[in-house]
């Protein structure tokens, strides 16, 4: 009887970091429109960026490889190794967010997490989905994707247990840190503030109130 050759803990975690730095959002928005994410908007290379440069399309399909490039490392890691897939789509977060092919700029995670979490705990894919729905129906995205970060690693471990929730732990981590880094070094006269505005609302400044105000589908 043979037995399965198991591929080498370093090179999963390589080859998840490495899937998740492949830019398809950048590469589509390129293809496309001629446009590198990073030079406009907010100059973060995500699904966002990608929807208002180049629309609905292309977003579906960045989105879907986005999301499974994030599964690489924990398909490889297989499921007799949960801390290595938890670490491999960690290190797919990581990629994304940092990119290797993009100087180190990158997204915000959340798509390559939902990856690694429907290889590794499913529940966790549908807990951020739900979070980012949230977000979208009170128009604060940001807000609603922060709940679902947060309630991320109790509510895997309340439902499926302590290797869910280190699955959980492992994408959550790079992007609450990604969220409080930006996209440059916040201003030394208000670190701590602007730190905390962009942990909340993903970005230097607080939602003006007219547009807190506004309701769902106003225009």
């Amino acid at each position: 009887m043979s037995t399965r050759r198991e591929i080498p803990p370093a090179a999963v975690i390589a080859a998840g970091y490495l899937a998740g730095s492949s830019p398809f959002s950048n590469i589509i928005a390129w293809t496309v429109r001629g446009v590198d994410l990073r030079n406009v908007g907010t100059g973060t290379v995500s699904g966002s960026g990608l929807f208002y440069e180049a629309g609905l399309k292309p977003l579906l399909i960045g989105g879907i490889l986005d999301v499974a490039k994030g599964s690489v490392g924990p398909l490889l890691a297989g499921k007799d190794r949960p801390d290595l897939a938890a670490a491999a789509g960690g290190a797919a977060v990581v990629g994304h967010n940092w990119s290797i092919f993009l100087k180190g700029a990158g997204g915000r995670g959340i798509s390559p997490s939902m990856g690694a979490l429907a290889v590794n705990g499913w529940q966790g894919s549908l807990i951020l989905v739900a979070g980012v729905a949230l977000g979208r129906s009170i128009r604060l995205t940001s807000v609603g994707a922060l709940a679902s970060y947060l309630g991320l690693i109790p509510a895997m471990r309340t439902m499926a247990g302590r290797d869910k929730s280190l699955a959980a732990g492992a994408v959550v981590i790079p992007m609450l840190v990604k969220r409080m880094a930006g996209n440059e070094p916040p201003p030394s006269g208000s670190r701590i503030r602007t730190s905390l505005t962009r942990l909340i609302f993903d970005q230097d400044t607080a939602p003006s109130r007219a547009w807190r105000d506004r309701k769902p589908g106003a225009s």
